[in-house]
C-alpha cells in the first residue's frame, strides 16, 4: 500500500446536508485549515450548485442572471474531490449507524455531520394559501416563477413590507407588473428603520410605481374558480385583485430533519458556542441553527458561524461564536439605507438626528452613555461601516460628539478631509461586513498575489462576494494599491450569464475582428444563449455602433423601450415628450406650438425640467408621431443612454457678471453632440462666470467661463448620489472647449463599459490617465475629436424619420394592429 492510499484511508467522512451559502462557506474554511482531513459529501435539495441567495433580488430585477450569482460551480467540487448530490433531499439521519438517508434511498456514512438546511418562508395560515399563483420568496425557483408570471400576468400583491418583500416588489415592478405591497405595520421595515426613515423609503418606492397598503391584515386569498388566485381580502372586508401573490412575512428554520433524529431543537437546531448540537458528532450552521435562542437570517452572522464551525471540524478547537451584531441593507438599486443596533432608542438613550426630507437624507444615531448603541441611515450610507465598527467595538465616542454625525472624514485621526474613503481607512478597518474582511487583508492579498481586478480580489479575500454593497469601496482599495494598472487587465466581470466574456473582452473582439452584427458577435465569442438576453443585447448593440459607426447596423429590438420609441415611458404606460431647446433657448412661435399640442392631445401636465426644457407628460404611444409632426421640433434625447441636455445661464450677453457667451457655447455643444449615443446618459452645462448658475460642477462635462477663457470639469453627477466634477483643464477659446470636451466624451464612448456613468469610468481609469490622453497628447486629442465628429456625421433625425413613416409598427397599439 503506497503513501497516497494510506493517506486516503486516514481521512474521515464529513457529510454536509445543505448546499447553500452557510454550509459551503464552512467547507471552504475547513479546506483552508485542513485540506486532507475529510472525504466530503454534500447533499443539496435544489438542482443547482451553491449560489448567492442574497443576490436573487437583482436577478428578479433583471440586473443580473443566475449564472452571475453562482458561487461554486460543479467544477469547484470536483477539483476538491467533494461528492456533490444536487436535487437530492436528505429525509433521515440514523445517529446509531452514523448515516444519512436521502429520499431516493441513497445512504452516506459520516464521522462528522454538518447540518446547513437553511429556512423556509412562512406562509400565512389563511384560506387560499394553496392556490396556484401564491408563493413564498426564498430560492431561485421562486425567482424564476415570478419572472415567468411577470411575462404573463399584470397585477401582483406582495404581503410583507420587510427586506425580501420590498425587493420582490421592486423586481416585479421593473418587469412591468402593477405591484401593491400589503404591510401589517404602520411603516416599512419597522424592524430595521424608524418611522421617519420608513416614510422616506415608502415615498421613494411609490415614486417607482409601487403602491402601499399599510396597517392592513390579510384575511383570505380569493379563488378564481379554477384553482388560481384572483385577489386578496382584508380583515375589514375590502378586496383587491391579484394574479400573483408573494408572501414575504418571515422565515422558519428547517429543523424537522434534526428534530426527527432526536436532536435538541427550539426555534431551530440548538447549538453551543462551537456550533455543536446535542450530538457531539453533529454541527449546525446558518438559518437552521439556534444559538443562545437566536436564529440569524443575515449572511454576515452565518459566515461567522461557518468560520468557527470549520475551526472545530479541523480539530483546532480554539474558536468560539458569541453571537453577532448584524446590520441591514436593502438590495434595491438606487435606494441606500443602513441600520444596526438599537436604533429605536428609549429610556437612558440620547438621539442625534439629521433630517433633510427634501434631499432624501435621514440620519439617526442613538447613544447610550458615551457609546454608540444604534444607527439608522437613509439616503447617505457612506459612513455605515464606520458607525458599525464603533458599535461593535463598544468604543467611547465622547471625544467625537461634535463631529460624529458628519462621519469618518470629519474626524481628525481619519486623515485629511477630502481623501477617498479607502485612503482614509486604517488597515484594521472593516471593508466587507458580510465576510469580515479588513482593508489590510485586501491590500496584502493584492500585493502578495498580484491582483488587478475586483473579481480577483473577491476570489482571494471574499470581500464584495456576498451582497456586493462594498464593491465600490473594494475597488477604491484596489486602485489605491495598483494605480493605473487597474484598468489594464482584461479580467473583469462577465457581461451577463450568456457568456463568460467581460465587457473589455467583448469590445476588444468587436474591434480586432471587425464584427458588425449581433449574430457575428454571438457566433465568434460562442455565446451560451444563441440570441442573447435583455442584459447583453443592448451592450452588444452599443459596442457595435460605437466601434464601427456607419458600418454596424442599429438593432432597435436590442434597445430599451424608451430608445425604441424615442420618448420616455411613464409609470402609467404613457410617454413624455421634451421638445429640444438648445441651451434652454426657445421662441414665441415654438411656445405657441407647444401650447397648441398640449391642448390638442390633452397633455396631462406641462412641466419645466431641471435641464431648462418643457416636458409634455401623459401622451399615448399611438399619438407620439402626430405630436412630433405638429410640434415640428426635435424631441431631445431626454430618455436614452445618450446626450441629454446642455444647460446654460444667460452669460455675458445679458448678465452683468458674465465673462463669456455661455448660451451660445451651450447651443454649439448641443448641436455638435446631437444624436450621440453613449454608455450611459450624458449631461453638460455651461456657466458664464464662476458663480456657476448652470450647476456645471455636477455634470458629466461642465464648462465654466472665466475672464481669460474657460475651465472644463468632468465626471460630475447630480443624481441619487451627487458627485462633484473634477477639474480637467483650462482653455482659451470656444473651439478648444468643443475639441477638449468632445475628445473626453469620445474617450468615454470608446472605453467605458455599457451603463457606466462618466464618474465610474474615471474612477476605474484615473483622472491622470484622462489628462494624459486628452490634455497632454494633442495629436490623440484631435484624433478623438475627429472620431467623434465622424461618428455623428450624417445621422438621421429620428423624429423626422418617424414622422415620415419609419418604424411605423412601433407606434401602433397591439389591439388595433390585431
Amino acid at each position: 500500500m503506497d503513501m497516497a492510499e494510506l493517506k486516503d484511508r486516514a481521512r474521515q467522512r464529513l457529510v454536509v446536508v445543505g448546499n447553500g451559502m452557510a454550509g459551503i462557506r464552512a467547507v471552504e474554511e475547513l479546506l483552508a485549515l485542513a485540506p486532507d482531513l475529510y472525504d466530503i459529501t454534500v447533499f443539496g435539495a435544489e438542482p443547482h450548485p451553491n449560489y448567492n441567495r442574497i443576490l436573487l433580488s437583482p436577478v428578479l430585477a433583471g440586473e443580473q442572471a443566475f449564472g452571475d450569482i453562482v458561487l461554486n460551480p460543479p467544477e469547484w467540487y470536483a477539483e476538491r474531490r467533494i461528492a456533490l448530490y444536487m436535487g437530492k433531499r436528505v429525509s433521515a439521519i440514523d445517529r446509531a449507524r452514523r448515516e444519512v438517508v436521502a429520499e431516493d434511498g441513497a445512504v452516506a456514512g459520516y464521522d462528522r455531520l454538518l447540518l446547513a438546511t437553511g429556512s423556509s418562508p412562512v406562509m400565512l395560515p389563511i384560506p387560499g394559501r394553496e392556490l396556484e399563483g401564491v408563493i413564498g420568496y426564498r430560492d431561485i425557483a421562486d425567482t424564476e416563477y415570478m419572472m415567468e408570471a411577470a411575462g404573463q400576468r399584470r397585477g401582483a400583491v406582495v404581503i410583507g413590507g420587510g427586506l425580501l418583500g420590498l425587493e420582490a416588489a421592486n423586481g416585479l415592478r421593473l418587469r412591468g407588473m402593477d405591484v401593491a405591497v400589503v404591510h401589517l405595520a404602520d411603516w416599512l421595515l419597522e424592524r430595521q428603520l424608524d418611522l421617519q426613515a420608513g416614510e422616506l423609503l415608502r415615498r421613494a418606492l411609490e415614486a417607482r410605481g409601487i403602491r402601499f397598503l399599510m396597517g392592513r391584515q390579510t384575511a383570505a386569498l380569493l379563488d378564481d374558480g379554477q384553482g388560481r388566485v384572483r385577489g386578496v381580502r382584508f380583515s375589514d372586508g375590502e378586496e383587491i385583485p391579484a394574479e400573483l401573490v408573494v408572501m414575504a412575512v418571515g422565515i422558519r428554520p428547517n429543523a424537522a430533519l434534526a428534530e426527527a433524529a432526536g436532536l435538541h431543537c427550539s426555534r431551530g437546531v440548538v447549538v453551543d458556542d462551537t456550533l455543536q448540537t446535542s450530538d457531539p458528532r453533529i454541527y449546525a450552521v446558518g438559518e437552521c441553527a439556534s444559538h443562545r435562542g437566536v436564529a440569524y437570517g443575515l449572511v454576515a452572522p452565518l459566515f461567522e458561524q461557518a468560520k468557527v464551525c470549520a475551526n472545530h471540524l479541523a480539530r483546532l478547537g480554539m474558536a468560539r461564536y458569541g453571537g453577532s451584531v448584524s446590520s441591514t441593507k436593502l438590495k434595491v438599486t438606487g435606494i441606500d439605507l443602513f441600520s444596526a443596533g438599537d436604533f429605536m432608542g428609549g429610556d437612558g438613550c440620547e438621539e442625534i438626528v439629521l433630517s433633510d426630507p427634501a434631499g432624501g437624507v435621514y440620519k439617526k444615531l442613538v447613544l447610550r452613555g458615551d457609546k454608540l448603541a444604534g444607527v439608522c441611515l437613509y439616503g447617505d450610507t457612506s459612513d455605515g461601516a464606520w458607525y458599525f465598527k464603533l458599535l461593535r467595538e463598544g468604543r467611547s465616542v465622547a471625544d467625537l460628539r461634535d463631529t460624529l454625525m458628519f462621519g469618518e472624514t470629519a474626524i481628525g485621526d481619519a486623515g485629511v478631509q477630502g481623501q477617498s474613503r479607502a485612503a482614509a481607512m486604517k488597515d484594521e478597518d472593516e471593508v466587507c461586513g458580510c465576510n469580515g474582511v479588513c482593508k489590510g487583508a485586501i491590500v496584502k492579498a493584492i500585493q502578495d498575489k498580484g491582483l488587478f481586478t475586483l473579481d480577483e480580489v473577491k476570489k482571494h479575500t471574499k470581500a464584495a462576494s456576498s451582497c456586493g454593497s462594498c464593491s465600490g469601496l473594494v475597488e477604491q482599495v484596489l486602485m489605491s494599491v495598483v494605480g493605473s494598472s487597474f484598468q489594464e487587465t482584461p479580467k473583469t466581470k462577465a457581461v451577463c450569464g450568456c457568456t463568460g466574456h467581460s465587457h473589455a473582452e467583448l469590445r476588444q473582439a468587436i474591434r480586432e475582428h471587425h464584427l458588425l452584427t449581433h449574430a457575428e458577435v454571438f457566433h465568434f465569442l460562442e455565446w451560451r444563449t444563441p440570441n442573447g438576453c435583455a442584459s447583453c443585447r443592448p451592450a452588444v448593440n452599443y459596442y457595435l455602433l460605437s466601434t464601427w459607426p456607419h458600418e454596424a447596423v442599429d438593432d432597435p429590438q436590442s434597445r430599451f423601450i424608451n430608445e425604441r420609441a424615442h420618448a420616455n415611458i411613464q409609470k402609467d404606460g404613457t410617454f413624455s415628450v421634451i421638445p429640444q431647446m438648445k441651451g434652454g433657448v426657445t421662441t414665441a412661435d415654438e411656445l405657441r406650438r407647444i401650447a397648441d399640442v398640449a391642448d390638442k392631445y390633452r397633455v396631462k401636465m406641462l412641466k419645466v425640467t431641471g435641464g431648462q426644457r418643457i416636458d409634455l407628460l401623459g401622451i399615448k404611444k399611438e399619438d407620439l408621431v402626430d405630436v412630433w409632426r405638429d410640434l415640428g421640433m426635435n424631441s431631445g434625447h431626454a430618455y436614452g443612454k445618450s446626450i441629454r441636455t446642455v444647460k446654460t445661464c444667460v452669460g455675458s450677453e445679458f448678465c452683468r457678471f458674465g465673462t463669456q457667451n455661455s448660451t451660445q457655447m451651450g447651443i454649439d455643444l448641443e448641436t455638435m453632440l446631437a444624436n450621440m449615443w453613449s454608455p450611459h446618459k450624458v449631461k453638460l452645462a455651461v456657466s458664464g462666470c464662476p458663480r456657476n448658475c448652470a450647476e456645471a460642477g455636477i455634470k458629466d462635462v461642465g464648462v465654466i467661463a472665466v475672464e481669460s477663457g474657460w475651465e472644463l470639469y468632468v465626471g460630475g453627477n447630480g443624481g441619487i448620489k451627487t458627485e462633484v466634477a473634477q477639474f480637467l483643464c483650462k482653455v482659451k477659446t470656444a473651439e478648444e472647449v468643443k475639441e477638449y470636451g468632445g475628445a473626453f466624451l469620445q474617450l468615454y464612448r470608446e472605453e467605458a463599459y455599457y451603463l457606466d456613468r462618466t464618474v465610474h469610468y474615471i474612477a476605474r481609469v484615473g483622472l491622470d490617465y484622462i489628462k494624459a490622453r486628452v490634455v497632454d497628447d494633442a495629436d490623440n486629442r484631435r484624433a478623438l475629436h475627429q472620431r467623434l465628429l465622424f461618428s455623428l456625421q450624417g445621422l438621421p433625425d429620428p423624429w423626422a424619420a418617424r414622422v415620415a413613416g419609419a418604424q411605423k409598427r412601433e407606434f401602433i397599439p397591439i389591439a388595433v394592429e390585431a
